[in-house]
């Protein structure tokens, strides 16, 4: 049987206590008993002959395998789902073409001085219309095949870089227009 090295004894142990000068602090000297009880080691040698009983076995259990990982919703390819006010395709069509707009209008402004008006005069509507339908059609395939540039996205370039991109980009382009035609030129 195994019991503790430490005895079940109760010793009065006295505590050290330094009188103030404030008789409110002055606590009576009691002596406080406690005991501690261990069952780590027996107390001491049996002289019984030593039963020998082997250590008990672990239980094998096998070993319990991992959850599924969950399964992805599903992503809805219906036309009025994708393009719903809050749908994946808006937001980010818009801020392709403004990304692509923003970029062309400024490099044809600097190699030709032409402002976006100007620009657009010029026949840069059947441009931008050819870009708009090319590009609606290329973000378009991949949802309605359910796939989501959250899904293809890591590292520096991710789907929300790209949408705050379109979106300083439309940002950039309605100021631009809106500087040249307060200004009533190009900009560079």
């Amino acid at each position: 049987m195994a019991t503790s090295i430490f005895t079940a004894s109760t010793t009065p142990i006295t505590r050290l206590i330094t009188t103030t000068t404030s008789p409110s602090h002055h606590f009576p000297k009691r002596p406080a008993t406690f005991s501690i009880r261990c069952m780590s080691q027996d107390p001491e040698p049996s002289t019984e002959p030593s039963k020998t009983t082997p250590p008990p076995m672990a239980a094998s259990t096998p070993t319990p395998t991992p959850p599924p990982a969950p399964a992805a919703p599903k992503v809805s390819t219906k036309f009025s789902d994708v393009l719903a006010f809050s749908g994946p395709a808006p937001e980010r069509i818009n801020g392709r073409l403004a990304m692509i707009g923003f970029v062309s209008a400024m490099a044809v402004e600097l190699s030709s001085g032409q402002s976006v008006f100007t620009q657009i005069s010029n026949g840069g509507v059947a441009a931008f219309a050819a870009t708009s339908v090319v590009l609606s059609l290329a973000s378009l395939v991949p949802l309605f095949k359910g796939v989501r540039a959250e899904a293809k996205s890591s590292g520096l370039m991710t789907s929300d870089a790209e949408l705050w991109n379109g979106r300083f980009a439309m940002l950039g382009l309605v100021a631009l227009a809106f500087t040249e035609y307060v200004k009533g030129s190009s900009l560079v």
